[in-house]
């Protein structure tokens, strides 16, 4: 059986279903096996393409328009057609005249699988690279210090005072699990920073 899926922005009122709706009916598709969207291809939260997914069996094929009206980029395309072969079923797209049924599609998507790939690699690579670059300057990846190496000081002369770790929280601000994960790297920057003992 053939399924179709559209999908229009809603960036663009002016946009509608029309245009796709017509190529899919003239490619055999019955108006009643056509689901839509109307939502920014962004958005992982598509009801019409969930309940089209849901819908489809073995044997099957699902037809589109262009590539673009499915998947929200190429890995995600890929994903989803690879979910689909697994499923035993078919993908076809008019536009771009690909079909998983033969072996010209299978070639094109064996290709963008490749890209898809090494997309990923490039990507995996520059952030290793930003990273190194930023440390080189000094700074740090991850999130923020909750808490700032001069309050640190501060709350650790307190504790040594005789606070209690209630009342510093309150004093200073600071939740008490917020506390106890700067303690605990200052436990851990004490431990690696002690010499070692001569045997």
């Amino acid at each position: 059986m053939l399924i179709g899926y559209m999908r229009v922005s809603t960036a663009d009122d002016r946009q509608s279903v029309d245009l796709q709706r017509d190529a899919l009916t003239a490619a055999g598709i019955d108006e009643r096996h056509l689901h839509h969207d109307k939502a920014s291809g962004a958005r992982d939260d598509r009801p019409g393409l969930q309940q089209c997914l849901a819908f489809l069996r073995p044997g099957d094929c699902l037809v589109v328009w262009k590539l673009d009206r499915l998947g929200r980029s190429l890995i995600h395309l890929l994903t989803l057609v690879e979910d689909l072969k697994q499923r035993g079923i078919a993908f076809r797209s008019l536009t771009e005249q690909m079909d998983t049924t033969t072996p010209h599609g299978e070639l094109l998507f064996s290709i963008f699988g490749a890209l898809a790939q090494f997309e990923r690699a490039l990507t995996r690579e520059r952030v290793i690279a930003g990273l190194a670059a930023a440390k080189r300057r000094g700074r740090r990846g991850g999130r923020p210090r909750a808490i700032d190496e001069e309050k640190l000081q501060q709350i650790l002369a307190a504790l040594d005072a005789g606070a209690s770790k209630a009342s510093v929280c309150r004093t200073f601000g600071v939740a008490r699990s917020t506390l106890s994960g700067a303690m605990g790297r200052v436990e851990h920057c004490s431990i690696v920073a002690m010499p070692e003992r001569a045997s």
